[in-house]
């Protein structure tokens, strides 16, 4: 087991070098710059169509756009945002935190432009529901299906790590070490609430996501922001230090571009899966007159996954002074960091908070793993294996070595990451064609807001 890590160790270096950290980022800042710095322009039109209850019934669609919005933060707000942060400091010291933020900030263009491309190519499978994502766009706009294989093969695996086996190994590891209850039998539950949720297929899981990522995200947010306000004074240092140490030799310790960066960025894109092309497979599902409508939606995942969440556990971690304690893992330090602010209420702070975030990740990620499946393999009747093998894996990964298996998940996402970047870049043009089409539809929308309130 220590070799098979080792190797997967050197194979996860060589795919995370810098060649893809320029892929990820740079694509992400060339988007930026095309679509105007949009992140930035329409984030309050976003924000608002997240929460509008006028959306069109009537459009093509399997779920509604909200739905689509939670499935797709049900996949990404996850482990990520607890062991991942936490993970990312250890590795990379608290200057990490602020390269999650840089990648964070271009991965917002990123994944406005991803769930475009899905909407704009989507197709109807033979059960007459949506199907969409890399895979289609790769195929139908790009016209390389070899790249849309390749998607479809790394996505239908990583669904099993980054959706899968680091979920369920990190809800099993706090509920031992919060309430003692072994990781086999924590495993056994899930696999079988698992199990109940998506034989039921998207609309099953978007139900469920819908009740489950609202609740989960403002627990979290409001213990989280008890911790600030009672230590108000430490923020400012908190944020000096992250900023300082994002920059300095101290934190560059990894090679050339430094842990901090390497780091940072990796777990930053683990967390919010900009540029991975998970989350369009979610879009492609919504109810939406036009692409760039669900694509402003899906934007917002970003923001609230990494600028949010993931700050609100960086920050705790940093003002609580935890991550200098070389004997606290990373799957440790996040609960001893709010147990530092919140005592013994503090650790089941993170427990339950964990174990909402992994099991509806796994709920949302089994959604994206057999949509890659049934893209390689047309026949319905098999996906019930692969359905099968998900549920499997889930009371696995609860027992397996924690480092075996993110070192997998880190590998998986970046092959899947590659070509869905390339087909990116190559359909920027269509990106563009729909940003002008959605920003002309708001203008008019809003013009007709204001003549009805002047009647």
């Amino acid at each position: 087991m220590e070799k098979l890590n080792e190797i997967l160790g050197s194979i996860s270096s060589v795919i995370w070098g810098i060649p893809l950290l320029i892929l990820i980022v740079g694509t992400g800042i060339y988007l930026t710059v095309r679509v105007g710095v949009l992140q930035i322009r329409l984030l309050p039109a976003a924000l608002k169509l997240v929460f509008s209850r006028n959306h069109d019934k009537s459009a093509e669609g399997d779920i509604s756009q909200f739905q689509a919005l939670t499935t797709a933060l049900a996949a990404t707000v996850g482990t990520g945002n607890i062991v991942g942060v936490a993970t990312a400091v250890v590795l990379g010291g608290p200057g990490a935190i602020f390269w999650m933020w840089v990648s964070a900030f271009f991965g917002m263009a990123t994944k406005y432009s991803e769930a475009i491309l899905a909407v704009r190519f989507r197709v109807k499978d033979a059960k007459g529901q949506m199907a969409g994502g890399p895979m289609y766009y790769l195929e139908h706009g790009l016209k390389q299906k070899w790249l849309a294989v390749l998607f479809a093969i790394f996505g239908a695996l990583a669904a099993f790590g980054i959706g899968n086996g680091t979920q369920s190994n990190s809800v099993a590891g706090v509920v031992k070490s919060t309430f003692g209850l072994e990781t086999w039998i924590t495993g056994a539950v899930l696999m079988l609430f698992t199990a109940l949720v998506i034989l039921g297929g998207i609309k099953s899981i978007g139900n469920v996501t819908a009740i489950f990522v609202p609740i989960m995200a403002v627990f979290y947010l409001i213990a989280g922001l008890l911790v600030m306000i009672m230590n108000i004074t430490a923020i400012p240092d908190a944020f000096a230090t992250i900023f300082r140490m994002a920059f300095s030799g101290e934190a560059a310790v990894g090679g050339a571009i430094g842990a901090a960066i390497r780091y940072g960025i990796a777990r930053g894109v683990f967390s919010n899966e900009a540029g991975l092309g998970s989350a369009p497979i979610a879009a492609a599902a919504a109810k939406t007159d036009l692409p760039g409508r669900q694509a402003l939606v899906s934007m917002t995942q970003v923001f609230l996954d990494t600028f949010l969440i993931c700050s609100i556990t960086g920050v705790t971690i940093v003002m609580s002074g935890m991550y200098k304690d070389t004997s606290l893992a990373a799957n440790e330090l996040t609960s001893a960091s709010f147990g530092h602010f919140l005592g013994d209420f503090g650790p089941y702070v993170v427990a339950i908070g964990l174990i909402f975030f992994a099991t509806s990740t796994i709920f949302g990620w089994a959604y994206y793993g057999e949509k890659c499946f049934q893209y390689l393999f047309k026949n319905p009747s098999l996906l019930i294996i692969y359905r099968i093998a998900f549920v499997i894996m889930v009371p696995i990964g609860a027992v397996v070595s924690l480092d075996l298996i993110w070192t997998f998940s880190d590998i998986a996402n970046g092959l899947m990451a590659i070509p869905n970047l390339i087909g990116l870049l190559g359909l920027s043009g269509i990106v563009i064609y729909e940003t002008k089409r959605i920003q002309e539809k708001l203008k008019e929308e809003k013009a007709a807001a204001k003549a009805a309130k002047s009647i």
